[in-house]
C-alpha cells in the first residue's frame, strides 16, 4: 500500500471515530446550561424584546415590512417558557419540546422571514447574523444547524416576493459572506463549547469512578475480618459466643456486599457517557427475580416484606447490568423509605409488578413507606438533590432515569406523603426474531 493511500486510509479512519463519537454517540442537549430561572427570563425577555422592536423598528426607525401582530404573536411564545408546568422539570419531554419550538419559531422562522420580506436589507443582514449566534448559544449545536436549515427553507416559501419593498443595497455576495461568516463561526463556538462541557463532565465522573473502585481494597480487609471471626467461631466457644460472632462476621460482609454494590452504581454511572452501551434482550421477570435473589438485605424481616407479582412477562433491549443496578437502586430506596416509616415493614409492604401498560411492558416497584412530599416530587430526578438529608447523594435516581431513556423507555412515580411510593418503568417491547 502507498504512503499517500495510508495517510487516506488514516484520515478516513480518524474522521469517522470524530463523527461516531462527536455526532452519533453523544447525547444531545436541547436546554444548554439549564436552569429554570435562565428558562424564566429568556421568556420575558422574548416578550418584551419583541414588543420593544415592533415599536422600535416601526416607529424610531422605519422598516420597509414590520406586522405589529406578528411580533406580539411571537412575543406570546415567550411567556410559555415562563408557566411552572414548562419549568417545574428541565429535563422533562415537554419542556424540552416546548422550549424546542418557542426557540425555532421566534428565532430561524421569525428571523429568517423577516429577512426575505424585507429583501435583506442592513438591518436585517446584522439581525440574521445576530440570530444565528444566539440560536446555537441556546441549544445543541446539531439541533441548530437542522432548525436553521428548516426554517430558512420554510420563511422562503412562505415570503411574499410581489411586496412593494425597495430593494437591499449589498451585493448577493455580500450576503453570503456575512451569513456564512456568522455560521461558521457560531458552529465552531457551539462543536468547542460542547466538547469542552464534555470534557470536563467526562473527567469529573471518570475521578468518581476511580474513587469508587479504590474503594474496593479497604471492603476486601472487612471481608478478611469476617472469616477471621468465623474461623474463631468454629474453635471452642460457648455457643451463645459462637452465635454472636456468627452474627457480626454476617453482618460485615453484608456491609461489604452493600458497598461493593453501591460502587459498581457508581462505576456504572461514570461510563454511561462515555462507552457504548450494550444491548440485549432481556426477560423482565428473569431481570427481577435475579435482582431480589441477589440483594443484600440487613435482616431476614427485611427480605421477606419483598414480594413479586408477575402479571405478564415481556422483553425488552438493554443493558442488563445497568437496568440491575437501576433496579437495585429502587429496591435501595424503597427498603429505606419502609425503614422509615413508624410502623414494622409486613410481606408484601414493598412489592415489585411485571406487567403490560398501553402496549409497553412496565415494572413497578410499590412501597408502603413514608412517601415523597408533594414539593419534592418533580425534583427527584434532579443530579444531587436528595430526599434523605445528608443520606443520599443525589445520584441514584438521576442514574435510573440515564438507564431508563437510553433503552427508549420513560421512568415515572406516583407518591401520597405518608402512603407510599411507586415507580413505574415502562419500556418498549422487544420480539424475538
Amino acid at each position: 500500500m502507498t504512503p499517500n493511500r495510508l495517510w487516506l486510509n488514516s484520515v478516513r479512519r480518524r474522521l469517522g471515530r470524530w463523527l461516531m463519537d462527536e455526532v452519533v454517540r453523544t447525547p444531545l442537549e436541547v436546554i444548554l446550561h439549564p436552569s429554570r430561572t435562565r428558562l424564566q427570563w429568556l421568556g420575558v425577555f422574548t416578550f418584551v424584546g419583541h414588543l420593544f422592536f415592533a415599536w422600535f423598528w416601526g416607529h424610531h426607525l422605519p422598516q420597509p415590512y414590520e406586522n405589529v401582530w406578528l411580533r406580539v404573536a411571537i412575543a406570546c411564545s415567550g411567556l410559555l417558557l415562563v408557566l411552572p408546568s414548562v419549568t417545574r422539570d428541565l429535563h422533562a419531554r415537554q419542556t424540552i419540546l416546548v422550549f424546542s419550538m418557542v426557540a425555532w419559531i421566534q428565532l430561524p422562522l421569525f428571523f429568517s422571514w423577516m429577512y426575505w420580506m424585507n429583501h435583506g436589507n442592513a438591518v436585517w443582514l446584522g439581525s440574521m447574523a445576530c440570530m444565528i449566534v444566539i440560536y446555537y448559544h441556546l441549544t445543541d449545536w446539531r439541533l441548530a444547524s437542522l432548525g436553521l436549515l428548516l426554517g430558512l427553507t420554510v420563511s422562503h416559501l412562505g415570503a411574499s416576493p410581489e411586496l412593494n419593498v425597495p430593494q437591499r443595497a449589498t451585493t448577493a455576495a455580500d450576503q453570503l459572506a456575512v451569513l456564512g461568516f456568522a455560521w461558521v463561526s457560531a458552529l465552531l463556538l457551539g462543536a468547542s463549547s460542547a466538547n469542552l462541557r464534555r470534557t470536563r463532565l467526562l473527567n469529573t465522573l471518570s475521578t468518581i469512578g476511580v474513587l469508587a473502585h479504590e474503594l474496593r481494597t479497604p471492603l476486601a480487609t472487612l471481608n478478611l475480618l469476617a472469616d477471621v471471626l468465623r474461623n474463631l467461631g468454629q474453635q471452642d466457644v460457648p455457643e451463645a459466643k459462637r452465635r454472636r460472632i456468627e452474627e457480626l462476621a454476617g453482618r460485615l460482609q453484608t456491609l461489604a456486599k452493600s458497598m461493593h454494590r453501591q460502587i459498581d452504581t457508581q462505576i456504572a454511572n461514570a461510563q454511561l457517557m462515555r462507552l457504548p452501551r450494550d444491548s440485549a434482550p432481556i426477560q423482565a421477570a428473569d431481570l427481577v427475580r435475579e435482582v431480589i435473589d441477589t440483594y443484600p438485605y440487613r435482616s431476614s424481616r427485611e427480605r421477606d416484606c419483598v414480594q413479586i407479582h408477575i402479571q405478564n412477562d415481556f422483553c425488552f433491549k438493554g443493558s442488563r447490568q445497568l437496568f440491575s443496578q437501576t433496579l437495585n437502586n429502587l429496591l435501595k430506596n424503597a427498603l429505606h423509605a419502609l425503614a422509615a416509616a413508624s410502623s414494622s415493614p409486613t410481606p408484601g409492604a414493598l412489592r415489585i409488578e411485571v406487567g403490560l401498560h398501553h402496549g409497553r411492558g412496565r415494572i413497578a416497584v410499590t412501597d408502603e413507606g413514608v412517601g415523597i412530599a408533594h414539593e419534592h416530587q418533580s425534583r427527584v430526578f434532579e443530579p444531587f438533590f436528595s430526599t434523605q438529608s445528608g443520606a443520599g447523594s443525589g445520584l441514584g435516581l438521576t442514574f435510573c432515569k440515564n438507564v431508563v431513556e437510553s433503552a427508549g423507555g420513560d421512568i415515572s412515580l406516583m407518591s401520597e406523603p405518608h402512603h407510599g411510593t411507586v415507580f413505574m418503568i415502562d419500556l418498549p417491547l422487544y420480539t424475538t426474531p
